[in-house]
Order: structure tokens, then sequence, then C-alpha cells
């Protein structure tokens, strides 16, 4: 079983971001974007961007965080927003878990 480097659970805003599709991004609150940063040492591979697995309501998925403005955000997938019935500007409960590669 693989190793978990960070895992962190928050509620926020979806927002957008002119940066790769899907365009929709949950962030990282700032206060628990640390954990994720110092689990980035090791998972993380290139461009800051670590791969990492995530539930949003009851729907799972794999994806990478991309650094942003002093934190992470997690990518909304099409998929996710439309099994969740999420847009922008919706409140989000979401978990993000980082493994050892």
């Amino acid at each position: 079983m693989a190793e978990v480097l960070a895992r962190v659970a928050f509620t926020g805003e979806i927002v957008a971001w002119r940066g790769p599709a899907p365009f929709l991004f949950l962030p990282v609150p700032a206060d628990q974007a640390d954990e994720l940063r110092y689990a980035a040492r090791e998972a993380s591979y290139g461009w800051g961007c670590v791969p990492a697995s995530a539930r949003i309501g009851a729907t799972a998925f794999t994806t990478a965080l991309f650094p942003r403005e002093e934190t992470y955000f997690l990518p909304v997938k099409v998929a996710v927003q439309r099994a969740e019935g999420l847009g922008l500007g919706d409140r989000a409960e979401a978990e993000i878990t980082i493994l050892r590669p």
C-alpha cells in the first residue's frame, strides 16, 4: 500500500482561471497549503504540479494540483461538475490525498 504524504479536507468556492482546461478550480485555503507544499517536494513531477487523488462530494477522481497564488488549485473536472451539480461560484467540500510516488 502506498504511503500517504498528505491528506487535507477543506471547503471553498469554485473559481475560474484561464489555465489548463476545464478552467474551474477549487483553491486550497492558504493555511492548509503548507502541508501540500511539503508533500510536493517528493511527489511533484515538474512545473510544481502535484499528482493527487481527490473527492468532491461522492465523486472520487485523480488529477494534478496546480501551484497558484501561494496555494494550490484543485481542478474541478467537467465530469465532477456534472456529477455533483457544481459550477462557478458554488461552494464545495473536497478531500485531497497525495501519495508517495
